[in-house]
């Protein structure tokens, strides 16, 4: 047996040592960010409330009502939908980057940020519910999905739904999406300060509402991509090669793309653009465990739930008691990352 083979021997082990320690990671970044913030909370007293209430202790709380309310009504729902959206992000950009055998690519690749964009800007300088509420997150998901669906479309008169014309596709779609945003802005300049804070991104919630929202898109979406891993795999050789193994490549490269779409999109409406999880975090788990998909998928969900919890903790203590744009936090964090892995990408891709 060659170096290769003991390797894929090995692999199965090694990857569920990786993906216990991202639970752990996961768990630990989320009781940080529960217990640390503005507002000063015994941290081992907020752990010991949220543990015990986890393993179903009935014990006396030694917080106050108040920091009773902070934890479970604030901090906590904030915490779980910052791991919703950055397991989605992560998650959707493995998919991407796997179906359409591109390390560039990222869960915005076909439109989904500037259609997001378009719908927000637009229902935001209308004031449709002074641009609050559901309006926005709707607006959003709604852009979205056309945009996706616009450029499957035009792929389509192209001559295919090919990777390649697919993206291209995706390309005029988002410029000519961004355009109408940019033109909607310009005639609209009294809304821009809030367009801008939808666009870089937060994770503001008013309680479990959001959570709800987008929980059922994270289930579908994530059951439907793992579940196609292994397809994912046998894609990384080529379409031709692929079809001649049996894989539908047309129906499998639509499924994945329908699927990362929709949990994206849901993604964005609730939380805004947030750049860079889709992109860095495969590339990082892909240099931690290889290429394969089937580590690769679950290993960028709870990365990308831990890393969006840690940017958003960032993003709410730097500057206490005001807050950053949580997009800011994650491109100052991943674009020099991503700069480095560039340097590597032609080595872990072949």
């Amino acid at each position: 047996m060659d170096k290769g083979d003991r390797s894929g021997v090995l692999a199965p082990r090694a990857n569920w040592r990786w993906i216990g320690a991202a639970l752990v990671a996961l768990i630990t970044a989320g009781l940080l960010g529960i217990s640390l913030g503005p507002a000063s909370l015994p941290p081992f007293d907020v752990i010991r409330e949220v543990v015990g209430s986890a393993i179903s202790i009935d014990q006396p709380s030694s917080l106050s009502v108040t920091q009773q309310d902070i934890v479970w009504s604030l901090r906590m729902p904030r915490v779980v939908l910052g791991a919703l959206v950055g397991a989605m992000l992560g998650l959707a950009g493995s998919s991407y980057q796997g179906v359409f055998r591109n390390p560039l690519a990222d869960p915005y690749l076909l439109g989904v940020a500037a259609g997001a964009g378009l719908g927000a800007t637009t229902v935001i300088a209308l004031g449709v519910g002074n641009g609050n509420g559901a309006a926005v997150p709707i607006a959003a998901f709604t852009g979205a999905l056309v945009a996706v669906a616009t450029t499957y479309a035009i792929g389509s008169t192209l001559g295919g739904r090919n990777a390649i014309t697919l993206i291209l596709s995706g390309v005029a779609v988002a410029s000519f999406f961004t355009a109408i945003q940019t033109y909607v802005q310009q005639r609209n300049v009294d809304t821009i300060r809030q367009v801008y804070a939808w666009i870089l991104g937060r994770l503001t919630t008013t309680g479990w509402g959001e959570v709800r929202l987008l929980l059922p898109y994270v289930v579908v979406t994530s059951v439907v991509l793992l579940y196609h891993r292994r397809l994912l795999d046998v894609l990384s050789v080529g379409d031709a090669e692929a079809a001649s193994l049996g894989v539908e490549v047309g129906r499998v490269r639509l499924v994945v793309v329908v699927a990362a779409t929709l949990g994206t999109a849901a993604a964005v409406a609730v939380s805004g653009l947030i750049g860079f999880v889709g992109i860095v975090v495969p590339h990082a788990v892909r240099l931690l465990v290889g290429p394969s998909h089937r580590s690769l998928l679950p290993l960028s969900m709870l990365f990308g739930a831990t890393f969006l919890v840690l940017a958003d903790l960032a993003a709410r203590t730097i500057v206490a008691p005001a807050e950053l744009p949580i997009g800011v936090i994650t491109a100052f964090l991943g674009a020099p990352f991503f700069a480095v892995v560039l340097r590597t990408s032609r080595k872990v891709f072949t």
